[in-house]
């Protein structure tokens, strides 16, 4: 087959223009032209009267056809053979089953794990996964019991349980990782196997919404089980088994909280970026690890018309375009970044803690993106530097744990300004810029639950964040509305604070995807530091779980 890149179309073309405008730029016959399919779709509205939908478009012709048009369009970058996105496995188990004694072991079911349990059972290697919290459906409840009656469950929530922290999210699937295998397809086609529309192999961001990714979370789970794969729930991991031989360190096993342990060579690691007590047992351990910067800031709330008129303007409302998003960066004065993160359009502002009296937002968007507000991360880039606790300033390693402590102190400081019960504090953003307290809400109303109490985000000795973090936000701020007009409107709301946008350690592997310092450990995933959002770890537990079948194929 052949590829056509950049093929461009008005937003309004007709249905059936597209075969005509391929024939077009082929300069073929109609005949010619056997079939095609659309690869990908995105989107240019630099214009926003002109927007134009860009095609990647993969055609079928006669062999010889092909090899004709190969050799015309030698020179032109955007028609090229099509590539094979097939996915191809590392090995696969002999007939018969794989040895009870043998089986690898996925702590953590989040997207990670999920595709590290899958690839590894599609390879007959049988997976054991250990999720610290409850089946998806259960912890539904158990969320919901926290934005609705203010009651948190420490070990079932939106950080902890099956589906990991991607669940109640966005649902975006999409990354800016390399990859030349083309791994993200494999990821979408998994997806769609598990009940996700088509569309997603094809828009250029797609995204699926918490209610689908609940449903599909389920299947999947169940073709692992059919698989030979077990996953095991609620068995929290609190030991790791490390035998310290003369040939160094290797993992042989995980104790559970229950006192029960399990007997393996390969663990992969998929922890999500919130498993603070297991990171403090790793640590223990000895498992080599390393600080690594991340952001904190706030939840911005806009109402979702003003976000589509400011991208799209007269072609606001466009069915194909949706719910429009935004990406925006500030290098402010004081020498930070300011940057917009996990932009939800059309979503909500949910509680996403996971730990008693403390307060975290993140957002949350249906498939069908139809909230009244569009709300997103705004976020300031910290280091280990900023974040350690000895006080030090002369350049020596920072503590791992130091950042999982800086997180603490602020989300606790937003449970104190919220005034309890998991009510988050909140400002509206020209009260902000002006360093007033905000006392009465405007146009906007926010969308966190269990509720905002309007405060101060700036007092003297109580601020809701370091004070290098707030200079910098609230310069920020108006900045952005060169770009999107009306961003930095009074009325729009502040909603602190967002300190999990990604993991503040990172559990360093070697090109085997092994702890540097304990064999048959393999970190995975983003609470190990090597991905951020459903894509990437997905992609990532697949290259881990290939890299442990490899392991395990190779020594039988």
């Amino acid at each position: 087959m052949i590829r056509i890149t950049e093929l461009r179309l008005p937003l309004d073309h007709a249905e059936d223009a597209l075969r005509p405008a391929i024939v077009a730029r082929l300069g073929i016959a109609d005949a010619q032209l056997r079939a095609f399919t659309v690869f990908k779709r995105s989107y240019d509205a630099r214009k926003k009267a002109a927007i134009l939908l860009i095609y990647t478009i993969d055609c079928e012709l006669a062999a010889e056809d092909e090899a004709a048009l190969l050799q015309r369009f030698a020179g032109d970058p955007h028609i090229k053979p099509t590539p094979d996105t097939g996915y191809k496995f590392v090995g696969q188990a002999p007939a018969g089953g794989w040895p009870e004694d043998r089986r690898p072991v996925v702590i953590g079911f989040g997207p990670c794990g999920i595709f590290a349990a899958l690839i590894l059972a599609q390879m007959g290697l049988r997976p054991i996964v250990l999720e610290r919290g409850k089946q998806v459906r259960e912890r539904t409840k158990d969320t919901w019991g926290l934005w609705r009656q203010s009651e948190l469950n420490p070990e079932s929530n939106v950080q902890f349980g099956e589906g990991g922290a991607g669940t109640f999210s966005d649902g975006k699937l999409w990354s800016q990782i390399s990859d030349p295998r083309h791994l993200t397809r494999k990821v979408l086609t998994e997806f769609v196997k598990a009940g996700a529309p088509e569309e997603i192999l094809y828009v250029s961001k797609p995204h699926i919404g918490t209610f689908r990714l609940v449903s599909m979370v389920i299947k999947m789970r169940a073709e692992i089980e059919a698989l030979g794969g077990e996953i095991r729930f609620q068995q929290k991991v609190s030991d790791l088994l490390i035998d310290d031989g003369p040939g160094g360190r290797h993992v042989r096993g995980v104790g559970l909280e229950s006192g029960a342990q399990i007997a393996t060579d390969h663990v992969v690691l998929a922890l999500g970026h919130s498993a603070r007590d297991t990171f403090g047992m790793l640590h223990e351990r000895g498992v080599f690890m390393e600080a690594k910067p991340f952001s904190i800031g706030y939840r911005i709330e806009h109402p979702q018309s003003v976000i589509d008129q400011a991208r799209f303007g007269p072609n606001a409302g466009n069915p194909i375009l949706g719910a429009a998003d935004y990406k925006l960066v500030h290098h402010a004065k004081n020498g930070r970044s300011v940057y917009s993160f996990c932009m939800c359009p059309g979503g909500t502002v949910v509680a996403a803690t996971s730990e008693p009296q403390r307060v975290v937002t993140n957002g949350m968007s249906q498939y069908s993106r139809n909230e009244r507000n569009a709300n997103a991360g705004i976020v300031v880039g910290i280091s280990p530097e900023d974040y350690r606790q000895d006080g030090k300033r002369d350049g020596s390693p920072v503590n791992p744990l130091d950042g999982m402590a800086f997180q603490r102190i602020w989300e606790s400081r937003a449970y104190e300004l919220g005034e309890g019960d998991y009510r988050a504090p909140g400002a509206l953003v020209g009260d902000f810029i002006k360093r007033q307290r905000s006392k009465l809400l405007g146009k906007v109303e926010p969308s966190y639950k269990p509720g905002v109490t309007l405060t101060d985000l700036q007092q003297k000795g109580k601020g809701s964040l370091p004070g290098y973090a707030l200079d910098a936000i609230r310069e920020a701020l108006p900045a952005f509305e060169r770009q999107i007009r009306g961003f930095s409107m009074a009325d729009a709301v502040l909603t602190g604070v967002e300190t999990r946008t990604s993991s503040p350690l990172r559990i360093t592997r070697g090109r085997d995807y092994q702890s540097l310092n304990v064999k048959g450990l393999y970190p995975a995933g983003e609470g190990a530091g090597y991905a951020g959002g459903i894509m990437s770890a997905g992609v990532d537990g697949i290259e881990v779980a290939e890299a442990v079948g490899a392991s395990l194929l190779g020594a039988r």
